[in-house]
């Protein structure tokens, strides 16, 4: 049977909708239904040779998700204090692309926690949920999972940091990659062979050793120039939040590790917490040997913890620096003010508690009772010689002495009234930038362009000369040039004792300063077409089959695309920005070969489309899109277009490369030459499917946006459907057993 390409007509995919929906494997409120089958009834046997052995990935008949099946997934234990061949209930890694190419809505690899040491059962996704607010930190909720049909327990299902991660959090993912997994990742400096740094360290990159060896260099030996090779801001709020929540299971612990960093494309490695689910109190050895500290040493770890170590050149460094040792202060104020000082993770924990009650008391391998459960929250739990503080317990204790140190109590200085001279400068034009600041004997303003550049610090002035107004009347100002079409900017002030950002999480956040230029209208231009798997269609200059997108000016005169962006990503719209110079014709076309390469005769840009389906954004720095659509699963050499052409829905059609769409076919498969049929089409909800040769394999059907509502195995020449939907428009994909794929539209009118 050869393989059939059937064209149908389909609607765009709302871009909010399909970011929020993948989202929603980590929504906080949901708890996903995880269900593992493998084929060995001693599977547990097999996971805990394979942990001891190689830490090879046992094949699973499948895995399913939510009621989505994936045969013949990945699946291992993971962890290190937190695994034991001993326990009923392991932490467990599934990669659901290990054996075959599946995702689930976009992430293939599954972090489950399994609640050890851990009998409040919040921690985690607690510590995650906030982290998030001041440091790019993955996801995390909760999870029901079932091995072989049985209820296995409740787990903590957190986001991977993976190459899809990087991508969406720092908006590249072929830099540097290095995981401090292992005990010792202290970043000591050890000498030039390369070859020292291979362990404990764990390159997840194909390379970074000589980068990680500067890094480490450059942070022992050349403390000045530390900002060229580290993201300092995030690592100072990194130790600020490992500090304050009292997480010991990381850098700021005996063992150094729990973290990764990443090099991001401006050479600056950017270091990610890992690994929550000992924080609060759960591991409480900050140095090495087997000192323990107890609850009320934890209550009053000093917030300058190895200030004067040499093994934790991080920590060390940072407070040694008087403004690095403000900021971090700063950090740890707001983190404090924000969280403890409301007692807004209390109200948050409980609300955690809240969604896991029921399956905490149903978890038939908990390490715990519910009554620890519940208690845990306030109380501490005795667990053998372990003694397992309450939240509230540790942390109120833990604002209270906080607040009480003298760096807290330092009056920092106080900014206000920050506003630019001009909210809306054309682009090009000078603006300053002024706040009233008081308490300071130094303020400085921090600006970049995009996210994905570096924020630079520049002083600001109280002379009078710096669009300040009058000198000495504690108002600060800097003036700037407006050279791109967005200005990031954030305020910081200190004094001898104090720091003070505005606002109060930079440079996590910022201000924004949108200059005024020339710009289209939504709908001017529009994403025409696209190709994601071109294998034999056309080629670029180079004589490559390439990724590519096709816009449309719909006017009737040319268009400039100075200033604008395209993006496969609503998380970082501007990714890449058209050259200066780029005009469309009236009614004419324009081709992005989207294939990170470069050439001087066409427009190639910084990232690749994938096949398995994504999104196409056109829009400016100041927020104002153009066009955007979403695009299903490809095919090889069909072609994602509008037609009418310009102005029509998006479907399948054969590729019309620079030119005009032809008309998309709409016919429903009745009789294909191929022996595929469908019927009756449209139904109220029973089908038939029939194959004239071979037998189906697998079936899938989804809906509109990609979801799959049905999922069967039948291994039959004919199989009898009831589809028990809501009317409207679905996609069949079926595979034969040569693994020849046929794709369709069905139509489902129940009454």
């Amino acid at each position: 049977m050869r393989k059939l390409r059937l064209l149908f007509v389909a609607l765009a995919l709302s871009l909010c909708w399909s970011v929020c929906f993948c989202q929603n494997f980590y929504a906080i409120d949901t708890v996903q239904k995880i269900e593992i089958q493998f084929a060995q009834s001693n599977w547990d046997y097999i996971l805990d040779t394979a942990k001891a052995g190689s830490d090879s990935y046992t094949m699973a008949t499948w895995v399913k998700i939510n009621g989505v099946l994936f045969d013949s997934a990945g699946v291992k234990y993971k962890g290190n204090s937190s695994y034991n061949a001993n326990n009923a209930k392991n932490p467990l890694h599934i990669e659901l692309d290990h054996f075959k190419n599946h995702d689930y809505l976009g992430f293939k690899d599954i972090k489950l926690s399994n609640g050890y040491h851990e009998p409040s059962s919040v921690r985690e996704v607690l510590l995650y949920s906030m982290a998030q607010n001041y440091m790019k930190a993955s996801r995390a909720n909760f999870a029901e999972v079932k091995i072989n049909g049985q209820l296995w327990g409740l787990y903590t299902n957190t986001e991977a940091v993976t190459n899809s991660m990087l991508e969406d959090r720092f908006y590249s993912n072929d830099g540097s990659f290095v995981f401090a997994d292992n005990g010792g990742c202290d970043l000591l400096y050890k000498g030039s062979d390369t070859m020292l740094y291979t362990t404990p360290y764990t390159m997840k990159s194909d390379y970074g050793l000589e980068r990680l060896m500067n890094l480490c260099d450059t942070l022992n030996n050349d403390f000045a120039d530390i900002e060229n090779i580290l993201d300092l801001d995030r690592a100072i709020w990194m130790l600020a939040y490992n500090n304050v929540m009292v997480i010991l299971d990381s850098y700021l612990g005996n063992a150094k590790h729990n973290y990764y960093l990443y090099e991001d494309g401006n050479g600056r490695f950017n270091p990610i917490i890992w690994d929550l689910n000992g924080g609060m109190g759960i591991f409480n050895r900050p140095g090495p040997g087997t000192t323990q500290l107890t609850t009320a040493q934890m209550q009053n770890m000093s917030p300058w913890l190895h200030a004067n170590d040499i093994p934790w050149p991080l920590a060390k460094n940072i407070l040694s620096d008087p403004m690095y040792k403000r900021m971090y202060i700063a950090h740890m104020k707001t983190i404090v003010e924000e969280n403890l000082d409301n007692s807004y993770y209390h109200t948050f924990a409980l609300q955690l508690a809240g969604i896991v009650d029921t399956l905490v008391q149903a978890d038939p391998n908990a390490f715990y009772t519910h009554s620890e459960f519940m208690s845990n929250m306030t109380t501490a739990v005795i667990d053998g010689p372990k003694i397992i503080p309450g939240i509230t317990e540790l942390m109120n204790a833990r604002r209270t002495y906080l607040n009480g140190t003298t760096d807290f109590q330092a009056a920092a200085p106080s900014i206000s009234n920050i506003q630019p001279s001009d909210t809306f400068p054309a682009l090009n034009s000078a603006v300053a930038i002024t706040a009233a600041v008081s308490n300071s004997n130094a303020v400085y303003l921090g600006i970049r362009a995009t996210v994905t550049d570096r924020f630079t610090r520049m002083p600001m002035y109280d002379d009078g000369l710096h669009g300040d107004g009058a000198a000495a009347d504690g108002i600060f100002g800097a003036s700037i040039t407006v050279a791109d079409p967005q200005l990031q900017y954030y305020i910081y002030a200190e004094n001898n004792n104090a720091g003070m950002f505005a606002p109060r999480r930079a440079e996590h956040e910022y201000y924004l300063l949108n200059a005024n230029y020339g710009i289209l209208q939504a709908g001017d231009v529009v994403i025409n077409e696209i190709m994601a798997m071109n294998t034999t269609t056309v080629t670029n200059a180079s004589g490559n089959y390439a990724d590519w997108v096709e816009l449309y000016n719909t006017t009737a005169n040319p268009v400039s695309l100075d200033y604008l962006n395209l993006s496969d990503q609503s998380s970082n719209p501007t990714k890449w920005q058209f050259p200066f110079g780029v005009i469309i014709p009236a009614y004419g076309y324009q081709i992005i070969w989207a294939d990170e390469a470069t050439f001087p005769s066409e427009l190639h840009s910084n990232f690749k489309l994938s096949s398995s389906g994504e999104q196409v954004i056109i829009s400016y720095a100041n927020g104002l899109v153009i066009d955007s659509m979403s695009f299903p699963t490809q095919s090889a050499d069909i072609a994602w277009a509008r037609s009418p052409n310009g102005t029509g829905p998006f479907g399948f059609l054969a590729p019309t490369f620079n030119a005009n769409n032809t008309p998309v076919q709409t016919a429903e498969p009745t009789d294909l030459s191929v022996g595929v049929h469908v019927f009756p089409n449209p139904s109220e909800g029973e089908f038939t499917v029939r194959m004239d040769q071979g037998k189906i394999a697998d079936l899938k059907i989804l809906d509109m946006v990609g979801h799959t509502v049905l999922h069967l195995q039948p291994n039959a020449q004919q199989l009898e459907l009831k589809l028990d939907q809501a009317s409207g428009f679905y996609f069949y994909q079926i595979r034969d057993s040569r693994g020849e794929v046929a794709t369709g539209k069905i139509v489902l009118r129940n009454h």
